[in-house]
């Protein structure tokens, strides 16, 4: 394969690719958050119930990165995205024939199961494909992906329902990641790299800050996807909203987030990255806490602001992540930590904000969501690579 030295040319337009790959698999990864108040009207089940569709999503996704973070790198980085975009779309095709609540778990899990294999994949590709110099600005561009599924997600969905019932939604879906995986295939080179043997799995699980980044990276997606995720059900159940208005506001308090995301591919190169980081996680805490306390009238404003900081925190992180651990042990240490993090971040911390909504109310889940994130943020004083 060729390495690009530069920004430019065929290397941004492949990165480009890599990133609307991203941005459509996030996009199923949430497909659920704006649609879920009609799930749960349609099923008739509770807000815990209907957020526990979030836990074997992240469940799955969580399986799925551990797996391909042990395995993609004999299998092939290439072999495991193609994998991960054929199996998210026969999935993707199969959930509009769903019509018991139960069964929604499985596909859910198995939703989960098929986005999970892309990123343990790509990160280590994008640092093969591109010089160390330009891993901040290619890793964050590439994240981008994700802030632009957050922000457009919504709105794809508002438009689609004029269409299809949300069913459709998935099948439509399905379609775009066929393309994907074909373009994919006839555009990009192979690339493996030995799996590092059992001596090195058994001491990987003994760095000190592989957990310490699992446990900073649970509470920055539990305050990125995990607020995410009820903010539909917070705001037509519980501040009396309607769905239209509630993914209106949902899709652009994500907006400015897009932009901090490109930012922090320039920062992140000049900069110190502890502090950078330390500073999104103290920010992000003391916005979700204003989020929980907010009233009706400024809400809006509160969740722009809340996913203006919180959005930097995934670019950031996975630039930590890639410079933490050597070549042979990235692979491994993103999927473990992606999983750890997606699984309570991005499964349980909705459930649990669930419960909260039905038992008390979203806004003290929130509130106690944010207070842990600033406690979080602490620990990326331990990460000793990153000095």
């Amino acid at each position: 394969m060729q390495r690009y030295h530069n920004l430019q040319g065929k290397a941004l337009l492949f990165l480009f690719f890599l990133w609307f790959i991203w941005f459509t698999n996030f996009t199923t990864r949430i497909a659920f958050a704006p649609i879920l108040p009609l799930v749960e009207d349609e099923f008739f089940v509770s807000h815990a119930k209907a957020s526990s569709i979030f836990v074997f999503l992240s469940v799955g996704y969580g399986a799925a990165v551990i797996v391909s973070g042990l395995f993609s790198g004999r299998f092939g980085y290439k072999r495991s995205i193609v994998f991960s975009l054929l199996l998210l779309s026969l999935v993707a095709f199969l959930i509009p024939l769903v019509h018991e609540f139960r069964i929604l778990y499985f596909f859910a899990f198995m939703l989960g199961f098929s986005v999970g294999f892309y990123l343990p994949a790509v990160i280590p590709l994008i640092t093969e494909y591109y010089a160390e110099k330009d891993w901040g600005k290619a890793i964050a561009i590439h994240d981008t992906g994700a802030s632009c599924s957050i922000f457009a997600t919504p709105f794809i969905a508002l438009f689609l329902l004029h269409f299809f019932p949300w069913r459709g939604i998935f099948i439509v879906l399905a379609c775009v990641y066929v393309i994907c995986s074909v373009v994919f295939l006839m555009t990009s080179s192979e690339i493996k790299v030995n799996d590092p043997p059992k001596a090195v799995f058994t001491s990987i699980m003994k760095i000190k800050s592989l957990w310490f980044m699992a446990v900073i990276w649970i509470f920055g997606a539990g305050a990125n996807l995990g607020i995410y995720s009820v903010v539909p059900l917070y705001l037509t159940k519980e501040l009396k909203m309607n769905i239209g208005f509630a993914n209106t506001i949902l899709g652009i308090s994500r907006l400015g987030a897009i932009f901090v995301a490109i930012a922090c591919g320039f920062l992140i190169d000049r900069f110190n990255l502890r502090r950078i980081m330390f500073f999104v996680m103290i920010t992000t805490s003391v916005f979700t806490v204003l989020m929980g306390l907010s009233s009706v009238k400024y809400i809006g404003f509160v969740l722009f602001l809340q996913a203006f900081v919180v959005t930097a925190f995934f670019p950031v992180g996975l630039v930590a992540l890639a410079k933490t651990f050597n070549r042979e042990m990235r692979s491994l240490a993103t999927g473990i930590i992606l999983s750890v993090s997606i699984a309570f971040g991005g499964g349980v911390l909705p459930y649990l904000l669930g419960i909260s909504g039905d038992m008390v109310s979203f806004r003290l889940g929130i509130t106690i969501l944010g207070i842990f994130v600033g406690l979080a943020s602490t620990l990326i004083f331990h990460l000793k690579e990153l000095e």
